[in-house]
Formats: C-alpha cells, sequence, structure tokens
C-alpha cells in the first residue's frame, strides 16, 4: 500500500518538476523573446555595437555637463542591479540628513547662481536605489548648469527634455518622468550636430 503511493509520490514530483522547472520557464522565455524582445533583453541602449545602458536602471553622473539622476541606495557600488535596496534611513536619522546635504551642497558647488529650490528627487534615493528617472521639475532645475557648461541655449536644452520626457501611463498610472540616460544622450547628439 506505501508503496503505491509512494511511487505516486514520485511520478507526481518527476512531473511537476519538469513542467515548472523546464517547460513553463522555457515557454515564458520564448513568449517574451517573441512578443517583448526588447524588454526581455533588460531594454538596453546600444550605440554601435556597444551596450551605453539600460532604460531601466540609471547610472551615477556627476559631471556638470550632465543631467544628475536620483541618489543610489545600493551597495557596495551605486545603482548595482545585482543589490536593489532601499536605504531604509528614517526621516529623523542624521545618516540620512548628511546624505541630502551632501547632495545639496554638490549641486549647488557646481551651480552657486541657481537658487531654486531643489527638488526632493535630486538629493534622496528611490525605493529601489536603481530609479533612472527623475521628474520634470529635477531636469528643469538642472537647465542652467548643463546649458552654460555645455554652450547650448536653456532653450534648446528645455526642448531636449521635453522630447525626453514620458507621460504618465494610459494618461493615469504613474508619474511624468524624464529617462535621464536618454536625455545625456540625447546632449550628446546635439553637442555633436552642433
Amino acid at each position: 500500500m506505501y508503496i503505491k503511493q509512494l511511487k505516486t509520490a514520485v511520478r507526481s514530483l518527476i512531473v511537476l518538476s519538469v513542467l515548472t522547472g523546464i517547460v513553463y520557464p522555457l515557454a515564458m522565455t520564448g513568449l517574451t523573446q517573441l512578443l517583448f524582445p526588447k524588454q526581455a533583453n533588460g531594454s538596453l541602449i546600444v550605440k554601435d555595437g556597444k551596450v551605453l545602458g539600460s532604460r531601466l536602471i540609471g547610472q551615477p553622473f556627476d559631471a556638470p555637463m550632465y543631467f544628475w539622476g536620483r541618489l543610489s541606495a545600493t551597495g557596495p557600488v551605486a545603482y548595482n542591479a545585482a543589490s536593489s535596496s532601499g536605504s531604509n534611513l528614517g526621516p529623523l536619522n542624521p545618516a540620512l540628513f548628511k546624505q541630502v546635504q551632501d547632495r545639496v551642497d554638490a549641486l549647488h558647488k557646481v551651480d552657486p547662481d541657481n537658487k531654486e529650490p531643489i527638488p526632493v528627487d535630486l538629493v534622496t534615493a528611490s525605493g529601489s536605489g536603481l530609479d533612472p528617472h527623475i521628474s520634470p521639475a529635477a531636469a528643469f532645475y538642472q537647465v542652467p548648469r548643463v546649458a552654460r557648461v555645455r554652450g547650448f541655449s536653456e532653450e534648446i536644452v528645455r526642448q531636449l527634455i521635453k522630447e525626453n520626457t514620458q507621460e504618465r501611463f494610459l494618461g493615469v498610472f504613474g508619474e511624468t518622468v524624464v529617462n535621464v540616460l536618454e536625455l545625456n544622450l540625447a546632449l550628446n547628439r546635439s553637442e555633436n550636430g552642433k
């Protein structure tokens, strides 16, 4: 009696292992490659055969000629996709205050004449620590610095922001955002076309 139950259990284990461990993953991988190949492969931005980055993972920019993104809370290096996490620092934590103050100081150092209020997403990390987007307000805050350093008119830089702004999904879901990497690549293309 127990042998019959044991055989049934072993057969079930083998069948379910093959279905859920081999057939299902292969089927899902095949479907995503067929229906959504760009997304399934990481939404990579490729130029001249070289991967420049992903539309889904932020990158550190700190040169004055580029737009800066959100801070990253990942470790041991910034924007480490293998270590996605928030900072877990509470609003009263002195370490969070220091991190925000350091970023405020860095923004004022590269653009001392900008007296506008700094948008919060330029001085705080996102929940994942990997956010590739900033708000349009954060992008427009940086216009005077980027335009001055690159020798562009502010209107050209504002136009590039508008061209690289992604509206809410279906007009309702999420927020209006600007992808920092795509905006910086657009800046580089504009500079090369000057």
